[in-house]
């Protein structure tokens, strides 16, 4: 009445029908989500120069809204120089889905940061003039702060994109701690950091509370767009990976060695170490 049962085979045999369309659909979400340039050209060098012209683009227009802030004075100088510090590394990750997959597209992306490193260089040496970069990146004013801070935040961004790309948590996590981790920590500790760390009296507690947050919270964020496009895969397992990381940058960026050093550098830096223990 009801005719002969499926066999083990039929069944088998259905199975891998239904996993190979599922596998031709997850290839084409990942075709139409891996490069939205590539509307323009089917050609991945083509679509790579269009993707770094895009995202130079965003990057200068940040950076000129904020000069144009710090020329105008209606931020603070600190707290204008920490807006650059939040906005710019985070806003540029954000392009990254606009490149190619593969090393092409990292090294592409790269050299966004990667020229801001030659201005930064240029300015600081005071071989070119801008006082208003200067201004809203420095800390007095004086062009060869851009050396230090400036020189290694647009280093971490561009080794980070380089070596790791948006395939790796490291990468994630060491942008996210630097940028919003350290940026809101100092934005938060100049405001309400009354309590000071006893081992460290220009940091406050509530600022470095501020950063693991912070840093954590980016991280998390910045690891669902990627997954998104299906470049990582979310788990718990990463999220304490990224929990673990944004408490050790909170407490490397406290110590006094890190204010003496440089915390642009110390928080990538403890960043991709422990991350790569933990992600």
């Amino acid at each position: 009445m009801y005719g002969p049962l499926p066999s083990s085979s039929d069944f088998l045999h259905r199975y891998k029908f239904g996993q190979q369309l599922e596998g031709k659909h997850r290839r084409k979400l990942r075709r139409k989500f891996t490069s939205p340039v590539a509307m323009f050209s089917e050609n991945p060098v083509v679509s790579d120069v269009i993707a770094t012209a895009l995202s130079g683009g965003i990057a200068l227009s940040l950076l000129r809204l904020w000069e144009e802030t710090a020329k105008r004075g209606l931020f603070d100088q600190k707290l204008n120089r920490k807006l650059v510090h939040v906005s710019v590394g985070l806003a540029f990750m954000l392009c990254w889905p606009m490149f190619s997959s593969g090393r092409q597209g990292a090294v592409m992306a790269a050299l966004v940061p990667a020229v801001n490193i030659i201005k930064m260089l240029l300015l600081g040496l005071g071989i070119w003039k801008d006082d208003a970069t200067v201004k809203s990146m420095s800390r007095f004013g004086d062009h060869r702060e851009l050396l230090k801070g400036p020189l290694y935040y647009a280093s971490t961004i561009t080794l980070a994109g380089a070596i790791y790309w948006r395939t790796s948590p490291i990468a994630i996590a060491a942008i996210c701690n630097l940028c919003a981790g350290d940026g809101i920590a100092d934005i938060v500790g100049r405001r309400f950091g009354k309590h000071k760390l006893p081992y460290n009296r220009n940091k406050s507690i509530v600022g470095s509370i501020a950063m693991a947050t912070a840093g954590f919270l980016a991280s998390i964020g910045y690891m669902h767009y990627f997954s998104s496009f299906g470049y990582v895969q979310e788990s718990p397992e990463m999220v304490l990976g990224f929990f673990m990381v944004s408490v050790a940058a909170a407490l490397v960026e406290s110590h006094p060695l890190s204010t003496g050093i440089d915390d642009n550098l110390t928080v990538p830096l403890a960043s991709v170490l422990v991350g790569s223990f933990v992600l």
